[in-house]
């Protein structure tokens, strides 16, 4: 089973071109399910539609999540579509497996008011300053994922015609920038970025102070701090962002296919959940609708 595991993982990055933390997920998900199989000593070619409800239920016992289950039978029945495919089994066993149903939460949002505190946080009085001021405010002009974010090169930004491009997941996207995200962004490009850098090859829109592509943990650890700052006693991950841009679009009068298609979604039911905060003060899309464009 190893050997087609690997050969799975290889044809879905080059296929699917997907981020390194979904393939790292797919892994995760595969191997914790051949270690079942080899604890139960069950063949991977073998496996039926009893034994993955027999999984499910073990995962249930483990006290896993909903949502990680549900996750965890996605995995393995891509992992098995593609057995079938290469012909490597003849039926795919999870064929007729309902996913157990994940519960949409209402998602963690900031209020306009909060949003204005958070972002007036950064000053432009060194490099590091800059730079946050910047990376902030480029976050909540474009909803993006925080891997969205520290994967972007600077070729990836047109300041002219005020968009960036974001190549992540399964589709490029054009998302627009308001101009005050657009000014901040053009300071920390032409003021800070050229001293942080200590090699002229490097690529990275944010890096750190060391010059360095900027990382997942650092980018937290910037939304934390001025989170501190500002004394916003809610919890604020970088999602909270992306849940308050999308949000707060839709209140100032957005359509719902225009924020799917800013926040990348493939399928508009995951768009929808912003719905809940809509009022009635609904007019029109990005330029109108963004607080700081």
């Amino acid at each position: 089973m190893e050997k087609q595991v690997k050969l799975f993982l290889e044809f879905i990055e080059n296929d699917k071109k997907l981020s390194l933390n979904t393939l790292q997920s797919y892994k995760r998900d595969i191997v914790q399910f051949e270690e079942y199989l080899d604890m139960e000593n069950i063949a991977y070619n073998k496996v039926t539609k009893e034994n993955i409800s027999k999984y499910i239920e073990y995962l249930n016992e483990l006290g896993k999540k909903t949502s990680t289950i549900s996750r965890n039978i996605a995995s393995i029945r891509s992992f098995y579509q593609y057995l079938v495919r290469t012909k490597k089994v003849k039926k795919d066993p999870t064929d007729g497996i309902q996913s157990p149903k994940i519960e949409k939460k209402a998602p963690s949002i900031l209020s306009s008011e909060e949003i204005e505190l958070l972002l007036d946080q950064p000053k432009n009085v060194d490099l590091k300053g800059t730079r946050d001021k910047a990376m902030l405010e480029f976050a909540y002009a474009t909803g993006m994922k925080v891997t969205e974010i520290i994967s972007l090169n600077l070729e990836d930004v047109n300041l002219k015609d005020s968009y960036v491009t974001c190549n992540s997941g399964l589709k490029k996207r054009n998302i627009p920038l308001g101009s005050i995200s657009l000014k901040a962004l053009t300071e920390y490009i032409s003021t800070a970025r050229p001293i942080l850098i200590k090699d002229d090859k490097e690529k990275a829109l944010f890096v750190n102070i060391n010059g360095k592509r900027l990382t997942r943990q650092g980018f937290w650890k910037i939304v934390k701090f001025y989170k501190e700052q500002a004394h916003i006693t809610k919890e604020i991950t970088p999602h909270v962002l992306r849940h308050s841009f999308a949000t707060h679009l839709l209140q100032n009068g957005a359509d719902l296919k225009s924020i799917q298609t800013m926040l990348g979604h493939s399928d508009i039911s995951s768009t929808q959940v912003y719905m809940q905060f809509q009022d009635d003060t609904i007019k029109n899309v990005y330029h109108k609708a963004h607080p700081r464009a």
